[in-house]
């Protein structure tokens, strides 16, 4: 796509501010919007990733999705697969040093983060580079006159580390070095603008500083906040188990996007969907004044965004299945097997929680316990009542936990 876009600049700098809640300088912005469109030259619009994990979910995708509205203004985007900061460590918002990472890890998780991230960014038009290029090639000497850009009383502003370090807990030299790698980053790629979440803030700034440094105009912050879970009250997360994951199913994405709290869905329409804004703020007070359903908003909510991630045939095979099997309480015409074979019973029988986490369908046996005992649990439709239960296995008895998760006994 050609720049400038056919839209006017206040078009443009709508779309940008769309789900961002910090600018930084914001008069900076609208003045390198102004000068690009001016000069017919894109700006370079860079978001590191670190690959720590295998699997993403949408609170990480956030910045993935401002990332794609810039690409589709047609600004340059750059995608830096943070393999060297990584290896650090982020210690933004962190009471505790991370567990560091081999560099073959990283490589390992890096290829699940680009399968992943380009899904919704055009591979074509992304610039990709790890941070590794440059770091791997500094010497000794290189690194200590990045650490001279630093003063020790300027990175104990973090509040993370202020933090820390009135508490006396553990700060880890390597720890300070991260916003330093971060910032060195954006002064490589020539970053006019950083996408990043709020907490993100101090290492964007890094940022400015470094390039100030280098004799380059500094680059623009734009934050995006944090995604609450669909458990309404935490930041996502795959420890807290309130994430709605990219490798989920489409059933699944669509269900975990009913389960959220109505007054959450107008936070994962301006920041996941491109509805516009517009549509939104209509749906609302179509709620208020009680002309609209908010099921049937959340509906709408769950369509777009298995779409996003699949297609508009899923999401309506997703929805179908959502009123056959949750709302209308049946079995849903496909459910995994879980093989038992007689080894793995005592007389025909087994520990109903062993069974949940054998099937998948818990993360472990206190979990397991603890989701009987709300009555979570029920075989072939019957409430299991006692977490301390030996349960007889049948051929083709179905185990169900909630409302989406099934596994279907195979005795073999």
């Amino acid at each position: 796509m050609s720049y400038p876009p056919a839209i006017s600049i206040e078009e443009e700098l709508a779309i940008i501010r769309r789900g961002a809640e910090d600018i930084f300088p914001e008069g900076e912005l609208e003045e390198k919007v102004r000068r690009a469109r001016k000069e017919g030259r894109p700006l370079r619009v860079k978001l590191g990733i670190d690959p720590t994990a295998s699997e993403l979910h949408l609170g990480h995708m956030i910045p993935i999705f401002k990332l794609k509205q810039f690409q589709d203004l047609g600004h340059h985007v750059i995608l830096i697969i943070g393999d060297y900061t990584a290896t650090v460590g982020d210690p933004s918002g962190r009471n505790k040093a991370r567990p560091q990472l081999s560099h073959q890890q990283v490589l390992e998780y890096a290829k699940h983060y680009e399968d992943q991230v380009f899904r919704i960014l055009d591979r074509e038009r992304t610039e990709v580079v790890r941070n590794g290029d440059w770091f791997s090639r500094m010497s000794f000497a290189d690194v200590i006159r990045l650490l001279s850009q630093m003063t020790l009383a300027r990175m104990i502003e973090r509040e993370d580390f202020a933090n820390r370090f009135r508490e006396q807990s553990p700060i880890g030299l390597h720890e300070l070095v991260y916003p330093l790698m971060q910032g060195y980053d954006s002064c490589m790629v020539r970053a006019d603008i950083e996408l990043g979440g709020t907490d993100q803030k101090f290492n964007i700034l890094v940022g400015r500083d470094l390039q100030r440094e280098f004799g380059m105009e500094p680059q623009v912050g734009v934050c995006n906040p944090v995604l609450i879970g669909i458990d309404g009250r935490e930041k996502m997360s795959k420890s807290l188990g309130n994430t709605i994951a990219l490798v989920d199913p489409p059933h699944e994405m669509y269900g975990k996007t009913m389960s959220i709290p109505d007054h959450l869905m107008w936070m994962y329409y301006e920041l996941i969907t491109e509805v516009p804004l517009q549509e939104i703020a209509q749906m609302r007070e179509g709620i208020e004044r009680g002309d609209l359903h908010p099921k049937e908003a959340k509906m709408r909510l769950a369509r777009e965004i298995v779409t996003r991630f699949y297609d508009e045939q899923k999401a309506r095979e997703a929805e179908a299945h959502f009123e056959r099997v949750i709302a209308a309480g049946e079995i849903p015409e496909e459910v995994p097997e879980h093989p038992l074979s007689a080894s793995s019973l005592s007389g025909g029988r087994i520990w109903i929680a062993k069974l949940l986490v054998d099937a998948g369908l818990a993360p472990s046996t206190s979990e397991a316990r603890r989701l009987i005992a709300q009555g979570g649990v029920k075989i072939d439709g019957e409430t299991v009542r006692d977490p301390s239960l030996d349960w007889e296995a049948r051929d083709g008895a179905v185990v169900q936990v909630g409302k989406r998760k099934f596994a279907r006994i195979q005795l073999v």
